[in-house]
């Protein structure tokens, strides 16, 4: 059975790939990445973010909390999730590349609502500071897309996955009628 591919999840996943890779960096390099070290022109735009979010600040780096750089280094497995399902589902045509798809894509869900509920628990400890217009540009719209995209990847390969387990059911069972009679 041919792999269904869908354009859209491809984009999604090719196109976030960069990005997911650019922030890991600043995690993993700080605190040469924040203001102030050599290599922040790379990641200028976190001059601001690291104010927004202090999970990316120096708080965060002060108390040397691991969160950061576990959630990036969980962000890096996704992304090579990501990737072999492109590559698995658009060149390989390799049929259960959904399954590596829809795995990445419930990895970055989860991780993201995560994220979100660490924030609620902790009594909005790292981005409770912020203006309501800060919060909503830097910080609901840009992590937003990290629930709403996945939530759809996973809704259409859930139901390509479904499809196809129906479509071996129905073979399985015409196969052992068959040699019953």
């Amino acid at each position: 059975m041919a792999v269904k591919t869908h354009t859209w999840v491809t984009l999604w996943f090719v196109l976030t790939a960069p990005v997911i890779f650019w922030d890991a960096g600043y995690c993993f390099m700080r605190p040469r990445s924040m203001l102030g070290g050599d290599l922040h022109w790379i990641w200028k735009p976190y001059e601001i973010y690291q104010n927004v979010d202090y999970v990316y600040g120096i708080k965060a780096l002060e108390e040397n909390d691991g969160f950061t750089n576990a959630q990036s280094f969980l962000n890096i497995v996704e992304t090579f999730m990501n990737l072999a399902y492109v590559y698995l589902a658009q060149v390989s045509g390799w049929s259960p590349a959904p399954l590596i798809g829809f795995a990445a894509a419930t990895m970055t869900l989860s991780k993201t609502i995560l994220y979100w509920a660490q924030e609620y628990y902790c009594g909005f400890c790292a981005i409770g500071h912020n203006t309501i217009s800060d919060l909503i540009i830097y910080w609901i719209i840009p992590n937003g897309l990290w629930i709403v995209i996945p939530s759809l990847i996973v809704v259409r390969l859930g139901k390509d996955l479904a499809a196809s387990l129906h479509v071996a059911e129905r073979a399985a069972t015409k196969t052992a009628s068959g040699k019953q009679k």
